[in-house]
């Protein structure tokens, strides 16, 4: 679920940005580490980056000949999700089809959960479709569900995973 990572990586800053001042120059290096954490969004190995923890350390800096512009190795510490086969977790539901729904979970937006593995729960189609079961338990949009993941996939096109999930077993289904 959650894993605390210690990463290093270069942060380039522009020559305009540069300061005499060390202050100011050791804040457009956070800026810009925070800049590049949030865009590169997520890892196949680490899952999803959520937040920079601690700053371990910024390294000196090296000019780039053609561009002036400088490169400094910083190292940090910083909190990632990602879910992993046999966890069990909750999710929201988003959309309702005929043979499954699909639920969010944190940063994973794409989680299938399948009719065939919600076991004693019938499709009700209409204007505000559900699942109903014996015991009248429903699981209709924005009801939040406890499931365990089957199995997980990365797509690097979207940086990002999806995963198939099951109703199956003790104490799961609607919260």
């Amino acid at each position: 679920m959650f894993i605390k990572a210690r990463l290093k990586w270069n942060v380039i800053i522009p020559a305009d940005n540069l300061d005499a001042q060390g202050l100011m120059l050791q804040k457009s290096i956070i800026v810009r580490l925070l800049e590049d954490f949030s865009a590169k969004k997520a890892t196949k190995d680490l899952g999803y980056f959520l937040a920079v923890t601690t700053l371990e350390n910024i390294g000196e800096g090296k000019v780039r000949q053609q561009s002036g512009d400088v490169v400094f190795p910083v190292d940090f510490s910083c909190l990632t999700f990602k879910i992993f086969k046999g966890e069990v977790l909750e999710g929201v539901v988003h959309k309702i089809l005929k043979h499954g729904v699909f639920l969010r979970c944190g940063p994973v937006e794409t989680i299938f959960l399948s009719a065939q593995k919600m076991p004693g729960y019938q499709h009700v189609p209409g204007e505000n479709p559900m699942f109903i079961s014996e015991k009248q338990t429903k699981i209709e949009k924005d009801v939040t569900v406890r499931f365990s993941v089957i199995g997980t996939k990365w797509v690097e096109a979207e940086r990002e995973f999806q995963a198939v999930v099951s109703m199956e077993g003790d104490y799961l289904g609607p919260v």
